[in-house]
């Protein structure tokens, strides 16, 4: 079974608050990095991370220390924890292991202890301190070339197989990419990501190659109206791959306009949606649902303007958007209902 960001967000503290590990398996470039430092922002705690897949054993269990100790008359060996696990001694922190599965042997026998009694060489971590792993894996697991966790090695987890939905990406997206690339995989999804088989040295769209073209695109001014498309499609074929730069282009060079949930509940501007088609309004409600703009009490201003919208709506898009509104706000829903008047009963009547 598969759990979406949204459910293991709300499962995983549970998780941890028992003092039990976690892992998260699933495709390459879906967020599971984000999900494990959100989950480190809900509990505030820091996040320690480390990347097993670069680990050696000393770097795990530390290097021998030069002392003279003794033990029954014989010279012992004793070893300097590192850094890295000290700071999970010290304080609770999200001890966060990424590629694990691609960790070699030593390393991964080495975890053992510490997954399974909270333990590196005898020294305990904060009792607070949330132990999280990462693999790569789900349906397409068998195209990864990292080594098969057995039986025992899973046991020592609560193991969540995670895939996020569309939903999660966009929910992330408004506050971290650009206008345009959330309303392009608003309107493509299917380009968001790959998630077929996968052909040798062919380059794919992930959530993270997208992440990583809008910083760099933006950093240029590549998403800004007017840019040039011919260098946004070039720079977009090396992060997700030529059919994806081909619909980013195409969707740019169409993106005449910007209509926000701003420009119709705060300016009134309903005349920028007069030529939208039902997928285009209800893209728009979409937006106004992911922004919660309807979910604090609307001014009377912001209601008259929300109106004139709604009553300008088709059907469809009009059921969306009351819906969205009931949804979120009871006042807000009522100020909606009584201003609207015999619209509403129409609509509702189909």
């Amino acid at each position: 079974m598969t759990v979406d960001f949204k459910t293991f967000n709300s499962i995983a503290p549970l998780v941890a608050n028992s003092r039990l590990p976690i892992l998260l398996r699933g495709r390459h470039g879906i967020g599971k990095s984000q999900v494990v430092y959100q989950l480190a922002s809900d509990m505030s705690r820091p996040v320690v991370e480390r990347r097993a897949s670069q680990m050696t054993e000393g770097d795990l269990v530390g290097l021998p220390d030069n002392t003279d100790k003794e033990i029954g008359g014989l010279r012992a060996t004793t070893f300097n924890p590192p850094d890295w696990f000290l700071t999970a001694v010290a304080e609770p922190v999200v001890l966060f292991f990424d590629e694990v599965d691609r960790a070699v042997p030593e390393v991964r026998q080495g975890l053992f202890e510490l997954m399974d009694s909270r333990k590196l060489n005898g020294i305990t971590i904060h009792p607070d301190t949330v132990v999280v792993a990462a693999i790569n894996g789900g349906e397409h697991g068998s195209q990864y070339q990292v080594h098969e966790m057995d039986p025992a090695e899973l046991d020592r987890y609560t193991v969540f197989d995670v895939e996020p939905t569309v939903e999660d990406w966009l929910a992330w997206g408004k506050d971290n990419v650009s206008t345009l690339t959330w309303d392009f995989i608003n309107n493509n999804r299917t380009h968001l990501e790959h998630t077929g088989d996968f052909e040798p040295n062919k380059v794919y769209p992930s959530r993270r190659s997208w992440d990583r073209l809008n910083a760099t695109a933006a950093s240029a001014g590549l998403m800004d109206e007017g840019a040039d498309l011919d260098t946004l499609f070039t720079l977009a074929t090396a992060f997700v791959g030529f059919e994806g730069a081909v619909a980013l282009r195409d969707f740019a060079a169409n993106y005449t306009r910007i209509v926000t949930p701003a420009d119709i509940i705060d300016d009134g501007k309903v005349e920028k949606t007069a030529d939208f088609g039902i997928n285009d309004h209800c893209a728009l409600i979409e937006k106004i649902e992911v922004e919660e703009a309807v979910k604090t009490d609307l001014t009377d201003a912001q209601l008259d303007n929300l109106t004139a919208y709604f009553v300008s709506l088709p059907s469809e898009p009009a059921m969306k958007l009351w819906s969205v509104v009931g949804a979120s706000s009871e006042k807000n829903a009522i100020g909606l209902h009584t201003r609207s008047g015999d619209f509403l009963v129409r609509i509702l009547a189909g």
